[in-house]
């Protein structure tokens, strides 16, 4: 990112409502008692200058200006700042407001080497995604009686309430829609039979990438030494003594077949996966019958003779199958069926984190052994660090209320190397935006606790 000027007087446009910049000036100084007062309405806290996108969030971090490498200790000037953000998120400031320098406040914090009002904005942002996950599986009870008087006094009183507090929450939904978008990484948004917009895209395979329609990379080899970490991390170093045709596998995303192709290369006892894009299951059936044709494609490797191998191994009937079709679907038959797993992936696209929580919370209990490991693909939020950091957080407690431990081992990712430093070339050429900004991948081992 080139310098940008974090001056004030850069950051507060000639055109900002007086009142806008009476809030942003309050949160540049750090005046929590005189900012108080002003943020006595819904919307006011998330108030931005309409040219640059400052919030007071930004203000208040942005103003601090940079701090040295080496510099790890606090200030009173920190304490203001911290004082003020925490102010401003009670009036309903939004963690992930972008500005016009597509930076949020956490990102703004990073730049500026101000680790502690970072670290604050991922503790406020995973407050407010575990929130926002509650809040989703609330689901209101009707009273089966008639409503009395004071039930009535109530209801008018919510509605007004809630008319009230109508904007402010509509900015905040529309803020965490995107945040969901950005953080679902290779996954977009639920899939179900209203609205399977993923699979009933046209899908290219070229150089490498996997890419929709709309031009969002569904899978790009770059990822080749991250799913051989999480095979490692699943079933043991490849050159472990210890053989792996014990184990019992299941992948659920099949995608370019990376990950099923070193899943394959280990001769498990049992390797199933699930897919349910038509395109990609076409490709499985065209590539394998014709391998020479198919050239590199993993998916050559799999198909009716892959599955045909798989007879009789161990008296196992099905060892080697290819589900083919949603695992909302799928995933239940194999519980009804008493499939249990020593390693379990998970990578699908087209469907949000809630996707990913439900996966683990209702099927990982019932298909996974108890000594096996689960693994998933994490792009959650990785197209900016703060978010990537707070959907740590938030996988984590999600996990633990699950049952589950997680631990992360931290992969380096060579975005120049790999072509990954600029959106639209290299690795990028073609793909509507990057799905992936980091030089660090955090890959999760998940066993049961205890």
């Amino acid at each position: 990112m080139a310098d940008l000027d974090d001056s004030l007087d850069a950051r507060i446009s000639f055109g900002c409502p007086v009142g806008v910049q009476v809030i942003l000036r309050a949160a540049w100084r750090h005046d929590v008692a005189a900012l108080k007062p002003l943020l006595d309405a819904p919307g006011k806290a998330s108030c931005r200058d309409p040219e640059t996108g400052e919030t007071p969030l930004h203000a208040a971090i942005r103003s601090m200006g940079p701090k040295a490498k080496d510099d790890d200790g606090s200030s009173e000037a920190e304490a203001a700042a911290t004082k003020t953000i925490e102010n401003l998120l009670f009036g309903g400031a939004i963690w992930n407001d972008v500005d016009a320098n597509n930076e949020t406040p956490g990102c703004v914090a990073w730049r500026l080497n101000q680790k502690g009002l970072y670290d604050e904005m991922v503790r406020a942002g995973a407050r407010a995604e575990m929130l926002f996950a509650i809040l989703d599986g609330y689901e209101e009870l009707e009273s089966d009686g008639e409503e009395d008087e004071d039930q009535d006094a109530d209801e008018e009183e919510d509605e007004a309430r809630d008319e009230e507090m109508g904007e402010a929450k509509a900015e905040e939904e529309d803020a965490q829609e995107a945040e969901e978008e950005d953080a679902a990484g290779a996954v977009s948004g639920p899939v179900d039979a209203e609205q399977t917009p993923y699979l009933e895209s046209r899908l290219t395979l070229n150089n490498g990438k996997l890419v929709d329609a709309a031009g969002n990379g569904v899978m790009m080899d770059w990822e080749t030494d991250i799913m051989r970490r999480s095979v490692e991390a699943m079933l043991g170093p490849a050159d472990a003594a210890a053989p792996v045709k014990e184990k019992r596998v299941l992948n659920i995303g099949f995608g370019l077949g990376i990950i099923d192709s070193m899943i394959a290369a280990r001769q498990p006892a049992r390797h199933h996966i699930i897919e349910a894009h038509p395109e990609v299951l076409a490709r499985i059936d065209a590539a394998s019958k014709n391998p020479e044709a198919a050239g590199d494609d993993h998916a050559a490797e799999f198909g009716a003779a892959w599955e045909a191998s798989g007879e009789g191994i161990d008296g196992n009937e099905g060892a080697f199958k290819v589900h083919r079709g949603r695992w909302q679907d799928i995933c239940p038959k194999l519980l009804a069926e008493g499939e249990l797993y020593d390693a379990i992936y998970f990578d699908t696209f087209g469907e949000d984190y809630s996707e990913l929580r439900r996966f683990f919370t209702d099927y990982i209990p019932g298909l996974l052994d108890d000594s096996g490991v689960f693994g998933f693909f994490n792009g959650l939020g990785a197209d900016r660090r703060v978010c990537y950091d707070v959907y740590t957080r938030v996988v984590e407690m999600h996990l633990s209320e699950a049952g589950l431990d997680v631990a992360w081992q931290d992969v380096d990712v060579p975005l120049a190397e790999d072509g990954l430093d600029t959106a639209g070339a290299g690795a990028w050429e073609g793909i509507l935006r990057p799905y992936w900004t980091l030089d660090k991948y955090r890959l999760p081992v998940c066993t049961f606790m205890g």
